[in-house]
């Protein structure tokens, strides 16, 4: 048994049946020598560590930031920001240590042979769209899809869009990022039409479908003709799809090289416009490496527009320089450091409500049911996330036995089993859906009241894209997570990457869950086939 876990099964853990022997020691608590929970235990030693460290490590001050890294200035531009810096009245950080902090971000940002990269931060007074220079028909389609005014990632990306700037949109999830590069690409096509205008690449199959909804329902009133070329549909009814000569096309990176190498006549050097959604995964994931080295070389560069946009935006210098931007303006509608650059913690909506559970492992399905079971929870539409899609198929088993109406899905299924089951919890056929992470990154499904992390996700963004299937559009919403024995490090690591310490969720007791230990327990063995 290492030290963490003798550390909870001496003072403070959970027992057998997940009660909690003692509370959570608070910040307040914390030197009135009273015992602590483990996840406080660990916080603890890792605020000791990290002092321990910034005490042995002698930060020299700098007064200019006329050199980055010891690089010539020239050659390695820094970030002008066009926002004014903001007083600090905590006194928890000083000065010299932001502007260190300024300079190296923009160092990892840029890299030597990048342009300079001009920030600029959406006004907080209120605009139309007609003030951001939208053209009056597509004023019209925002109109007719409930689209009173523009978002703040909307307001600031659209007018340097339309000035043929290329854009990173760095926005929290459900802010409407979808069409903060929709309309530009739109009314520049009215100008100019022409079949093969814009490709949108997206990671996932159901955020392309989603995407061309949408530009079909913003452009319906040019006619605009889309089209969606994902993997596990028919090829040949996506070959004939082209064929017509679409002006977007939608697409994932593996369907659409496949379609670039075997699809006579098909070709994208006329295309003008190249966004990457959700830009983080397409450029820093390998499983997407190969196809985006290819896809970006099919397309002139000399002659596109690029547009990143996602909630979370790596600052490895390699994702700017794969994508090849010129001359970019960076959006940011995240909050803001104290030197009035964009923060580099991920953040969440401000509506939404995050806490977290310590569930034993041995008795997660029974917290689980509990849970949804509750009168908080009891009517609330959720999106249960689990790790593999075996888990998702036993999980979903478990709740339809105890007559919980539970939709799955996974990449298991097929292409036309994932949309279905995608539309069935939109059109509230089932008010829970269980998934993996494929559900995770920008689906816009309305009204979900709770996310539940029934495990903790492999990466910090992915929680963030993950809770952010609720809170969305200016809506309040939920996210707990359950944390158990083997998921601390994990936890403590997602706070670290969010800046701030979670609440602990205490609205269950042991007694609450205990009553659907043997019913639980019944429908368990059954679904073991499963598993």
């Amino acid at each position: 048994m290492d030290k963490t876990k003798r550390k909870r099964a001496d003072g403070g853990g959970i027992t057998h049946n997940g009660a909690v022997k003692k509370p959570r020691t608070t910040q307040s608590e914390a030197g009135k020598n009273k015992p602590q929970s483990a996840l406080d235990a660990a916080r603890q030693r890792a605020v000791e560590k990290k002092k321990a460290e910034a005490e042995n490590t002698a930060r020299p001050s700098k007064t200019s930031a006329t050199k980055i890294n010891g690089t010539n200035p020239r050659t390695n531009p820094q970030i002008s920001r066009t926002v004014p810096q903001e007083d600090s009245t905590d006194g928890e950080e000083d000065e010299e240590n932001s502007e260190d902090e300024d300079v190296d971000s923009a160092d990892k940002l840029l890299g030597e042979d990048e342009p300079p990269l001009d920030e600029q931060d959406p006004s907080v007074e209120e605009k139309s769209f007609q003030d951001l220079g939208v053209i009056d028909p597509l004023c019209e389609a925002c109109v007719s899809m409930g689209f009173k005014r523009p978002t703040p990632i909307q307001a600031g990306a659209i007018p340097p869009a339309l000035e043929g700037r290329d854009i990173i949109g760095l926005a929290e999830t459900g802010s409407g990022k979808t069409a903060a590069f929709a309309l530009p690409i739109l009314q520049a096509l009215m100008e100019t039409p022409q079949s093969h205008f814009a490709l949108v690449l997206a990671p996932t199959r159901e955020l392309a479908v989603q995407i061309k909804d949408q530009f079909a329902a913003l452009g319906a009133i040019i006619a605009v003709k889309t089209a969606v070329i994902v993997g596990g549909m028919d090829m040949v009814s996506q070959q004939i799809a082209l064929a017509k000569n679409p002006h977007i096309i939608v697409a994932t990176p593996g369907r659409l090289l496949d379609h670039l190498q075997n699809t006579k006549g098909f070709s994208l050097r006329k295309t003008k416009y190249l966004v990457m959604d959700e830009a983080d995964r397409l450029l820093d994931d390998a499983d997407f490496a190969r196809e985006m080295e290819k896809i970006l070389a099919a397309i002139p560069r000399e002659t596109r527009k690029t547009y990143l946009f996602s909630a979370t935006i790596s600052s490895k210098v390699q994702t700017l320089q794969r994508a090849s931007l010129k001359n970019p303006v960076l959006i940011s509608t995240v909050d803001k450091a104290l030197d009035g650059s964009t923060s580099t913690k991920l953040q969440t909506v401000r509506n939404l409500v995050q806490s977290f559970m310590f569930v034993p492992l041995k008795f997660k399905n029974e917290w689980l049911v509990a849970l949804l079971s509750s009168p908080i929870h009891r009517n609330h539409t959720a999106i249960i996330f689990i790790r593999t899609h075996q888990d998702v198929t036993r999980v979903t088993y478990i709740l339809r036995a105890l007559g919980i109406q539970a939709i799955p899905l996974h990449g298991g299924l097929s292409q036309s089993q994932r949309l279905s089951s995608l539309n069935r919890f939109k059109q509230k056929m089932s008010n829970i859906l269980v998934a993996t992470d494929v559900a995770a990154r920008g689906l816009d499904v309305p009204s979900v009241d709770l996310v539940l992390n029934y495990d903790l996700p492999d990466t910090d963004a992915t929680y963030v894209h993950r809770v952010g299937r609720t809170a969305r559009a200016g809506k309040s919403g939920k996210a707990i997570s359950f944390v158990t024995q083997h998921d601390i490090e994990t936890w403590l690591r997602i706070e670290h990457a969010l800046g701030k310490k979670i609440d602990k969720d205490e609205s269950l007791s042991k007694s609450d869950v205990a009553v659907f230990s043997e019913t639980v327990d019944e429908a368990s063995a059954e679904s073991a086939p499963l598993s």
